[in-house]
Parts: C-alpha cells; sequence; structure tokens
C-alpha cells in the first residue's frame, strides 16, 4: 500500500503543476487591466504605469508567473485588489462555510441516494423503480440556482418556516443554525444525490448478476441479508470513486447556491471578486478549488486501493 500510495503522489505533481499554470493564463487572458482598475478609469497614464510597475504587471508572462508560483509556495496568496487584504486571510475565512455546506450537502446525499439506490436495484422495473427513476431524471434536470429560488419562495416568504439567506452559528444557536443550513444544503444535496442513487442502482444490478449472489441464494439465504452483506459491500468499490468526484463536485456547485443563498462561504467570495475585476482574489479561489479536485481525486484513488486490493496490485505489475 506505501508504494501504491507514493506512486499516486508522484503522479499528483505534475497535474498540480500544469493546473496553476492554467489558473495563471486563465486571468491573464480574460480583457480588462488590474492596475486600471485600482487606479480607476479617470487615472493618468503615468500613475497607471506605477501600478503596473509595483505589482510586477509589465514582465513577461513566463517571469510573473514564476513569481507568483514562488510566492504560492510560500504560503503568500498575495493581496486584494480592492479591500488590500491578504487573500490567504479572505479565504480562511470563507472556507469554513464552504466546508460546512457541502459536508451537509454530501450527507444528505447519502442519506436519500444509497436507499433509493438500493431499493431501485432491488426492485428493478417495478413501479417503486420507475418512480425513483422518475425523481432522479427530474432532479438531475433541475438547475441548482431555479431550485434554490423556488425553496426560498416556498419555505422562507410564502410559508416562512425557514430564513430565506444568511448563516448561523453553530457555537452559539445550534438549533437556529440548522434552519439557516437546511435550505441551501438541500439544494445543493438534490442533484448530487440523483446522480449518486443512479450510480448505486447500476453498481447494485451489476454485483446481482454474480456467481457468488446465485450461491448465496442458492443456500436459502434471505434476500436483504444479501444485499445487505454481499452485494452493496461489493458495490462500494465503484461507489467510493463516484463519490470522491462528486464531493468535488459540492465544492464546485456551492459558488452558485452560496451567491442564491447569500452564503458567506468561498463561492460568494470569488463572485464578489470577479465583479469587482480583483484579479488576485479570484486566482487564489480557483486554485483553491483546483487543487481541492486534485486531493479529493487522490484521496479517492487511494481508498480505492485500499478497498480493493487488485487495484494497488495491478498497478504495480511491470513498474
Amino acid at each position: 500500500m506505501l508504494a501504491f500510495t507514493l506512486r499516486r503522489l508522484l503522479q499528483a505533481i505534475p497535474v498540480i503543476f500544469l493546473s496553476t499554470i492554467v489558473v495563471f493564463l486563465v486571468l491573464h487572458l480574460v480583457p480588462g487591466d488590474p492596475a486600471i482598475t485600482i487606479a480607476g478609469s479617470d487615472a493618468r497614464p503615468d500613475t497607471i504605469a506605477a501600478i503596473r510597475e509595483e505589482l510586477g504587471l509589465n514582465q513577461p508572462l513566463p517571469v510573473q508567473y514564476a513569481q507568483w508560483l514562488g510566492r504560492i509556495l510560500r504560503g503568500d496568496l498575495g493581496r486584494s485588489y480592492t479591500n488590500k487584504l491578504p487573500v490567504a486571510e479572505q479565504i480562511a475565512q470563507r472556507i469554513p462555510a464552504t466546508l460546512e455546506l457541502a459536508a451537509a450537502g454530501l450527507i444528505l446525499a447519502l442519506l436519500v441516494s444509497i436507499p433509493t439506490g438500493v431499493i431501485a436495484a432491488v426492485r428493478d422495473r417495478s413501479p417503486a423503480d420507475w418512480l425513483i427513476s422518475s425523481f432522479n431524471a427530474v432532479a438531475i434536470a433541475v438547475p441548482n440556482f431555479w431550485l434554490g429560488i423556488l425553496m426560498i419562495l416556498l419555505f422562507g416568504l410564502f410559508l416562512g418556516w425557514l430564513p430565506p439567506s444568511g448563516r448561523g452559528d453553530f457555537s452559539n444557536d445550534p438549533g437556529t443554525a440548522w434552519k439557516f443550513l437546511l435550505l441551501p444544503a438541500v439544494t445543493l444535496a438534490l442533484n448530487q444525490s440523483a446522480v449518486l442513487s443512479r450510480f448505486v442502482k447500476s453498481s447494485m444490478l451489476e454485483v446481482m448478476h454474480e456467481d457468488f449472489v446465485r450461491t448465496a441464494r442458492a443456500k436459502g439465504l434471505r434476500e436483504w441479508t444479501i444485499v445487505r452483506r454481499h452485494v452493496l459491500r461489493s458495490a462500494l468499490v465503484p461507489i467510493a470513486t463516484v463519490l470522491g468526484i462528486q464531493f468535488g463536485r459540492l465544492l464546485g456547485g456551492a459558488i452558485v447556491v452560496e451567491s442564491v443563498f447569500a452564503w458567506p462561504g468561498v463561492g460568494r467570495l470569488v463572485l464578489q471578486s470577479i465583479g469587482n475585476r480583483d484579479y488576485t482574489t479570484v486566482q487564489g479561489v480557483l486554485l483553491l478549488l483546483v487543487l481541492s479536485f486534485v486531493v479529493v481525486n487522490l484521496l479517492t484513488d487511494l481508498t480505492y486501493g485500499l478497498l480493493d486490493p487488485r487495484i494497488r496490485l495491478s498497478r504495480g505489475v511491470g513498474r
């Protein structure tokens, strides 16, 4: 397992390096001049030139990238163009809210997807399967922002059961904090639960046709015992892979949900920074999101190898 882990870590290094290049180039190819944003559209040319020199924007892109990467390796993401605060400090203040929302969304998605996926597989081509499949199709088709607006109108404004926006503090008032969290978490989880439910069903259907399942039935074991002890356990390996990818998608989907519900997380920070043309902050947040995807996929691969020893052994053959 140690050799497999080291091999995956080494494979992740070039991916991270290429990701930093993409993040750096994408923002530098976007129209607009950060120096003009800082100085204002009415600033004198010499003032704009001085700001460009101070920020190093007058240097060639390879030099700018090398300097930026050097600061990143030291943990310095730069300072915001608009409020002059360190980008790392702003992200550190916002990341707990995003992780809280993503974790709540993932838990809700699992609570819905695993039971519905199991029922749809066991009752394949039954009315229950048809109902679950229809619900999943609608959930996948509905955009997050549209669902969030409906949630706010129905539960926040019309019924008045839940607060329409904002975030509570679990350390001071957990009951109120749950009310603030529920609507955005459900909005974020619905699409992900539908995707996971369909994958749980397909994975279980593949396992249910294996020889060891027919043997278990021949021994007289109850159907739900076979499902719980044999089928679901064997189907968890591919499900774990998709689960890791879906968590990365949850972090990305939180950007839209945070904007709809005024949730004070990293997603709302990046949208505000885009509106203010605060390139340094946008760059820092994008880099964080990309690294999060890479780390989650790395952990998923390691979990995959842990659950199925054949994976790590087969990848070690011939190397």
